[in-house]
């Protein structure tokens, strides 16, 4: 069974304030009509958390993101979100974000503090890259849940995302900065911002939640296969170069003969794994980007672009360039 993972039950409240045709959105998603109306927090695998979103832009349009960020409060703030919020700054907040991130979807958060900034670059499991929606509303919430614990108007000194806005002056009015392209989400703040008193600090409840987060986090990663697992660390080691069965092993904390016997007793090898991961992202970066075959080969840890291309033949029965070629023939 696929990794799942919890929609919390506030996420209906936001919907409603935003005017969300509720089972409309659950219909375009191909997902059951009662998921928010469940008496248990309902759980989704990533595909299925990826299509809600794609199905919620559809319903608030290209600027879902903004809206939906900005409409998320505190009535709505699932365990680890609490648990956040009763950091001491936003730093600290930004770290336990990070650790327990997979308890509110598959998404990732890899925060870095240094002495002039600390930025925040998002990341997501199972696909190649967040939804533009998604990405989105994840930055414009860390803006406004470091207002709302600090009661200051911080905003962050850059703004990054992959994706052309269609209403740039809103984002901007809101962020305080431009959003620039780049490669990636990413979100970055002052320094003094990052620690900056949190009004919301409460040690006592973080006392209480942390247990909790941690064992629903250590069942979360129980419940994943461990062919999940490799895909999502070569997700992660592929881009730099790092794909061997040795390299994903140190990665997932086991040795590599205990990896290879697990993915035996799951039906598959660690080479089906890594082949079936590369293809995945190689048909994305050639149907969604203009990058060319030197560079896309790069990405998924080839030495040259002839490598990539036997193996894509191998793969697909077909060349690169020709799924590239379909892809703008349907465009």
């Amino acid at each position: 069974m696929a990794q799942q993972f919890r929609i919390h039950g506030g996420w209906r409240l936001v919907l409603s304030d935003l005017g969300v045709r509720i089972e409309a959105m659950l219909k375009r998603a191909k997902l059951p009509l009662d998921l928010f109306n469940r008496t248990e927090e309902s759980t989704i695998d990533a595909s299925s958390y990826f299509r809600l979103w794609d199905a919620l832009e559809a319903e608030l349009g290209s600027e879902a993101g903004l809206r939906v960020g900005q409409a998320v409060n505190a009535e709505a703030f699932s365990p680890p979100l609490f648990a956040a919020l009763c950091s001491a700054d936003f730093n600290t907040a930004a770290a336990r974000l990070s650790r327990y991130k997979l308890l509110v979807g598959p998404l990732t958060l890899d925060v870095d503090v240094g002495p002039i900034e600390t930025a925040v670059v998002l990341g997501c499991v199972g696909a190649p890259r967040l939804p533009r929606s998604l990405g989105m509303m994840e930055m414009v919430f860390l803006t406004a849940f470091a207002r709302l614990a600090t009661r200051c108007p911080i905003q962050p000194i850059a703004v990054e995302s992959p994706d052309v806005l269609s209403d740039p002056p809103a984002h901007e009015a809101f962020f305080g900065c431009a959003v620039t392209s780049g490669d990636r989400f990413r979100i970055t703040f002052a320094a003094i911002d990052g620690v900056r008193p949190f009004l919301t600090s409460d040690l006592e409840m973080w006392s209480f939640l942390r247990p909790v987060l941690d064992r629903r986090l250590m069942e979360l990663e129980a419940s994943a296969s461990t062919a999940e697992r490799v895909h999502a660390a070569l997700m992660e080691l592929l881009p730099s170069g790092r794909a061997s069965v040795d390299d994903v092993a140190g990665s997932l904390g086991v040795g590599r003969r205990s990896l290879q016997r697990r993915l035996a007793a799951e039906n598959t090898t660690f080479q089906t794994e890594l082949d079936q991961t590369r293809e995945h992202l190689a048909r994305f970066y050639l149907t969604e980007s203009p990058m060319p075959s030197q560079e896309i080969a790069f990405l998924l840890g080839y030495d040259d672009a002839n490598s990539f291309f036997r193996a894509f033949h191998r793969w697909t029965g077909t060349t690169p360039e020709r799924v590239r070629r379909g892809r703008l023939g349907a465009g």
